[in-house]
């Protein structure tokens, strides 16, 4: 079990360790395992709550309101993603002559985590009618990297726009509030 006050230094002595990403996931296993981080993080607002970054470590707290999709990305580092509430299903890609191609999914429940490789391109949606909880921790500065997203009809790729991002949290948000 990792206190939730304790997770942020735990994945910065974490990145320290010789195997950083084996040693993250293990952190996150044990952060979700007994709930007590979700008591801790699910009081923050959907979208993306930074709990630390620096040039080596970002943590996030990625809250997704109900039914939202938010369209093909990179992160250009890697990535571990751990499911404390809901469900996150993410629909993988790979490079091709036209942009971008399907290559995958993988669904994650509470209490999953999945490891993401540097050059990993995914689309992400919450398909449940309740909010999904997920700590994000990336290997590298999440906010100042420059990266990719792609139009989610076209597939035409952009420069990744942190605050398109943040704009497509508060849709869901509001198409969600709209729906009840």
């Amino acid at each position: 079990m990792v206190d939730p006050d304790l997770l942020v230094p735990a994945c910065i002595e974490a990145i320290a360790e010789t195997d950083s990403r084996g040693a993250i996931r293990d952190v996150l296993r044990r952060a979700v395992a007994d709930g007590k981080v979700a008591d801790s993080l699910q009081r923050q607002t959907s979208g993306l709550n930074v709990l630390y970054n620096s040039a080596e470590l970002t943590v996030l707290n990625v809250v997704w309101p109900p039914l939202m999709s938010l369209f093909p990305h990179d992160h250009r580092m890697w990535a571990a993603i751990a499911i404390y509430g809901g469900r996150e299903d993410n629909a993988f890609y790979r490079r091709a002559d036209t942009g971008i191609v399907e290559s995958g999914g993988k669904q994650l429940s509470e209490g999953d985590v999945l490891l993401l490789g540097d050059d990993t391109i995914h689309s992400v949606l919450n398909p449940a009618r309740a909010y999904t909880g997920a700590i994000h921790v990336y290997g590298g500065d999440f906010i100042g990297t420059a990266r990719s997203q792609w139009d989610a009809e076209t597939f035409a790729e952009q420069p990744w726009d942190l605050e398109e991002v943040q704009r497509e949290f508060k849709r869901a948000e509001e198409a969600f509030a709209g729906s009840e």
